[in-house]
C-alpha cells in the first residue's frame, strides 16, 4: 500500500521507518545550499539558504526532532545560520561522518533506526550507513543517489531539507498546525 503525500505516493513502510525517526543529521553544501561555493575578491565566502528549508528545521525540533549539521568545511556563515535557527548539534571539519554521528547517536541516546541522513556527495554514506533512512537530493553524486532510500523531488539549496522535514512530521501525524516565526 502506498500514502499520498505532497510530494508523491510513499510506501506505507517507508513512512513507518520515518516514524521512529528522532534525529535528522544534514550536510549543508549541496544540502542546505545549492552546493557552489561562493569567493569574492578579498576571499569572503557566501552561501545562500532557502527559508523552506529553515522553517523546517525549526519544526522539527519544536516537535521534538533533534537536527544535527555534520560538514566537512568549516564555516562561520554555517555557524551563524544554524544558530539562528537554534541548531545546537552543530559539527564542522569532520571528514568522517559516520564516525561524527555514531557519536552523536550515542550522546543523544538514539538508535540508527532513530536517525535520517541527508547528503550529496560520497563523504555523506558514512552517514547513511548509521542511519535507519537516507536521502539525497536530486543533483547529488551517482554514488549517492544509489545509496539512498528516499531522493528528493527538491534541489539542494531549494527546500530539499524542508521535504524531508515534512515527510518526517507527516509519518508522526505532526504537521499539521506547526506555526514558526520566519526564518
Amino acid at each position: 500500500m502506498s500514502v499520498k503525500t505532497p510530494y508523491g505516493k510513499l510506501s506505507d513502510s517507508f513512512m513507518q521507518q520515518l516514524s521512529n525517526i528522532r534525529l535528522l543529521a544534514c550536510d549543508v553544501d549541496g544540502v542546505f545550499s545549492d552546493g557552489r561555493i561562493y569567493l569574492g575578491n578579498d576571499g569572503e565566502e557566501i552561501k545562500a539558504f532557502h527559508t523552506l528549508d529553515g522553517y523546517g528545521i525549526k519544526a522539527l525540533m519544536k516537535n521534538d526532532v533533534e537536527v544535527a549539521v555534520i560538514t566537512g568545511r568549516k564555516s562561520n556563515i554555517v555557524a551563524n545560520r544554524m544558530q539562528s535557527l537554534g541548531v545546537t548539534h552543530l559539527i564542522q571539519g569532520e571528514e568522517n561522518k559516520k564516525d561524527a554521528l555514531t557519536k552523536l547517536q550515542k550522546q543523544l541516546g538514539l538508535s540508527n533506526q532513530q536517525t535520517c541522513s541527508i547528503g550529496d556527495d560520497i563523504p555523506d554514506t558514512g552517514m547513511f550507513m548509521g542511519s535507519g533512512v537516507s536521502v539525497s537530493v536530486p543533483n547529488a553524486h551517482p554514488f549517492v543517489l544509489d545509496s539512498a532510500d528516499y531522493i528528493t523531488q527538491r534541489q539542494g539549496g531549494f527546500g530539499a531539507v524542508r521535504e524531508i522535514a515534512d515527510l518526517i512530521l507527516l509519518s508522526q501525524n505532526r504537521l499539521g498546525g506547526i506555526q514558526s516565526s520566519s526564518v
